[in-house]
């Protein structure tokens, strides 16, 4: 008879901390989206990265676990590396050059291709109604970005290709090691953001430039929103059912728009509305369904 209120409260907890850890997601990316403005995004990444990887580093050494084991160069660990420096990369590139706005909701169509590729990858059973889901929230990443009209722009991509990228991280995280704890998932996330700026910044070719205490000040704040968001979504994953919590990751959409609008002067077109819309209630279908099925 107890249970199910500890269960409520947990749920209640879980997604009080996925509704921060999206708002202060949807910060980072702001922060981002300025730093980018004031120094090569190379040099963002770079930094970005690095301090984010001392935090993490020193949470680590703190509770006294080793900075590396063999599991974390396993085979979904290196998948999961691979697909992090693909999202990190082309998804920065997304908020720095295109609007906050569109960028953050083609983002929300993860947890769409995360589904698919489980049923795909791991034989999850995934029922002709979540599959139309699926297809659904797809096509509202295809009205938003719009190809072959006018106002398509190739730019539109990169939140494509980075929002695979995280379904592939976060596929890969299934079959990570359970013995890697989330400060050393922590640690490599964001030396792999190190890794994805180098190579951009090589191929960029673009030459630092030294930073005022302006820029400073925008990073470390970036820095700390990446780490507090990060380990608000892994209290929220250990806290409540996942069922439960999983609908508020879509609360970034919210805050990413509005920051967008807000900050960045940025304009909600009707297909960036009906893209969303789709998207957001083909997401919350899933989790409907994956709750029944449960």
């Amino acid at each position: 008879m107890t249970s199910r209120p500890l269960n409520l409260s947990a749920n209640v907890i879980g997604a009080l901390f996925m509704t921060a850890a999206m708002g202060v997601f949807a910060v980072e990316d702001a922060l981002i989206k300025a730093a980018g403005a004031m120094m090569p995004l190379g040099q963002v990444m770079i930094l970005f990265g690095l301090g984010g990887a001392l935090v993490f580093a020193t949470l680590t050494r703190i509770r006294r676990e080793p900075l590396f084991t063999a599991d974390v160069v396993s085979l979904p660990m290196r998948i999961r590396v691979g697909f992090e420096i693909t999202g990190r990369l082309f998804y920065f590139l997304a908020i720095t050059l295109t609007p906050l706005s569109a960028a953050t909701v083609i983002l929300q169509a993860t947890p769409l291709v995360v589904v698919a590729s489980a049923a795909l990858v791991f034989g999850e059973t995934v029922g002709w109604r979540r599959w139309a889901a699926i297809i659904i929230g797809l096509v509202g990443v295809i009205i938003i970005i719009r190809p072959g009209s006018d106002s398509f722009s190739a730019l539109s991509l990169l939140a494509v290709i980075g929002m695979l990228g995280f379904a592939g991280r976060d596929l890969a995280s299934r079959a990570a090691p359970a013995s890697i704890s989330t400060a050393l998932l922590g640690l490599y996330g964001f030396l792999s953001v190190v890794v994805a700026g180098s190579l951009f910044a090589l191929w960029d070719g673009t030459p630092f430039v030294w930073l005022d205490l302006w820029g400073w000040l925008v990073l470390c704040a970036a820095v700390i929103a990446g780490v507090f968001a990060y380990s608000f979504l892994m209290k929220a994953m250990r806290t409540g059912e996942i069922s439960a919590v999983t609908p508020f990751r879509y609360a970034r959409l919210l805050f990413g728009v509005a920051l967008g609008v807000i900050l960045f002067g940025e304009s909600l077109s009707p297909t960036i509305l009906l893209g969303s819309g789709l998207i957001v209630c083909s997401g919350l279908f899933i989790v409907w369904r994956a709750k029944q099925a449960a």
